[in-house]
């Protein structure tokens, strides 16, 4: 018996600091986490303010400018009960953890409304009113958070093995498999929202299928064309 708690003892010696060093290292992927064009997943939300979303992530596209790549990032949400608010926003970003200073395109579809292009100036204007970031804030928040440790986890996409870190402050909660696309497996939310992988995959395209037009109007706008 002495023997037995003295191996798992060591064992539980051993695993700490490489849990430790695990978490170090998925919090450095999470920020340089590349982006795939044609990769997607979407998301189940239950609980919280968005009970019944389903929220899709996918990278549409890619643009070179002044040497950098940038890519095109689409978020959609959709729920059934609530058709008026769905939305899709199309950013054309540096990397997954963009900053909304960032932003360097910027087209959002309403509901049934036409889809609009924000002309840059004004995505510049508007980036603090955009809504959050959530794999930003995961990648910020992910030193401070206190590691649980690496489960088997099932969600609707299936069943992965991540890692779960608790933050100690705010209480929310995420599970992290860093060889996905969208590293973030599942998530409990300050609200007590739970965001769940429902499906991954490749081959996404725009589901913005009309031409956006350009928003005018707006201060330092240029006229429109007559």
């Amino acid at each position: 018996m002495r023997v037995r708690f003295a191996i798992a003892a060591l064992s539980l010696l051993v695993a700490t600091p490489l849990v430790a060093q695990d978490k170090q290292q998925i919090c450095r992927d999470l920020e340089n986490h590349p982006m795939t064009v044609g990769t997607w997943a979407t998301y189940n939300w239950t609980g919280g303010r968005t009970d019944g979303n389903t929220m899709r992530a996918a990278v549409i596209g890619k643009e070179t400018r002044e040497g950098t790549p940038l890519y095109w990032y689409e978020m959609m949400m959709q729920n059934p009960k609530r058709a008026k608010d769905n939305f899709i926003m199309q950013m054309l970003v540096p990397g997954l953890t963009y900053n909304p200073n960032a932003i360097r395109g910027f087209v959002m579809k309403s509901g049934d409304q036409p889809a609009m292009r924000i002309p840059e100036q004004m995505v510049r204007m508007m980036a603090a009113n955009l809504g959050p970031n959530m794999a930003a804030d995961i990648a910020r928040g992910c030193g401070e958070m206190a590691v649980v440790g690496w489960e088997q986890v099932s969600v609707p996409a299936g069943t992965f093995r991540a890692l779960h870190l608790r933050h100690p402050q705010t209480g929310m909660e995420v599970w992290l498999q860093p060889t996905l696309a969208f590293p973030l497996v599942k998530a409990v939310t300050k609200d007590n929202g739970m965001m769940a992988l429902a499906g991954q995959g490749t081959g996404a395209k725009s589901s913005i299928t009309e031409t956006p037009r350009e928003m005018t109007g707006f201060p330092g706008a240029p006229p429109p064309h007559r």
